[in-house]
């Protein structure tokens, strides 16, 4: 999927919103224990109450891997699943991988070409040859971490560097910026810290950023748009478990799809603003 299909179906959708399948077994409606993939078809019924709101789906592969052989098939038919019936979606496996070479590029082959998702979450920290292996596979989309959402974030993220005078999420994307291209490569920019997009879209005026964060962690979307938004929009705002677990009785697909609706409604308006509609 290039820049320009994604900005294309935010246009159509009105929407800039992924929504993160952090699908969790203890969490989810117990009418679907009885079922023989319990997760799948919770996957399943949240994605087809909300697939015409968002435009990419974001399973943490955290809560799949934990099951085992089990979770990882829940995982692979989710994918089928969204790429059989909604293609037009952009799938992320956030997986955030890091490691040498030789084993991103396993890692590329597994979520690029064995399951076909078009992005997958990478940590950085071992510098460009732990990143080119999925920068090399057409069509699909890095997805760096620079800002992360969590509380601890500062504890390396932020500290400066004397010979550059950047903080150290600054000198990735600066550094990472010649690696790949705004076409494949996009950042992570919690919502949670929206004082630091400003810096991170000097360095990268032009690619998108992944933002978790928004709903259960407190973001602010209005925020995050006043700093974020660029001329294709360039934000995709993940939104997970504020919308997946809005209900756990019968009636759970109807509720994340009415959480959806209120979200793809703000981006709405905001798009609307901006002139991006």
């Amino acid at each position: 999927m290039t820049p320009e299909q994604l900005f294309e179906q935010i246009r159509k959708k009105k929407s800039f919103l992924c929504i993160g399948l952090d699908s969790e077994i203890t969490k989810i409606p117990e009418h679907l224990l009885s079922k023989d993939d319990p997760i799948f078809e919770f996957n399943k019924a949240i994605i087809d109450a909300t697939h015409d709101l968002a435009i990419a789906f974001k399973p943490n592969l955290a809560f799949y891997e934990v099951h085992g052989a089990s979770g990882w098939n829940s995982l692979v038919k989710t994918v089928k699943y969204i790429k059989k019936n909604y293609p037009e979606l952009l799938v992320i496996a956030d997986a955030k991988r890091g490691d040498i070479a030789s084993t991103a590029r396993m890692y590329a082959k597994a979520y690029f070409n064995s399951m076909n998702c078009d992005a997958v979450t990478v940590s950085p920290y071992l510098g460009q040859d732990s990143v080119t292996p999925y920068l090399s596979h057409e069509d699909k989309w890095t997805i760096l971490l620079a800002i992360t959402s969590n509380e601890s974030f500062s504890d390396f993220q932020l500290i400066e560097n004397k010979e550059t005078g950047n903080k150290i999420f600054e000198d990735v994307v600066l550094k990472s910026m010649h690696w790949g291209s705004d076409a494949n490569m996009m950042y992570v920019v919690g919502a949670t810290h929206p004082e630091y997009f400003e810096s991170v879209r000097k360095l990268a005026p032009d690619h998108f950023l992944l933002v978790p964060g928004v709903g259960e962690q407190g973001g602010s979307l209005r925020k995050v748009a006043e700093k974020g938004l660029n001329h294709r929009c360039g934000l995709i705002v993940n939104s997970s478990r504020g919308i997946i677990y809005a209900d756990i009785t019968g009636k759970f697909a109807e509720s994340a799809r009415a959480r959806a609706k209120k979200l793809q409604l703000e981006m709405e308006e905001i798009l609307t603003e901006a002139n991006l509609l």
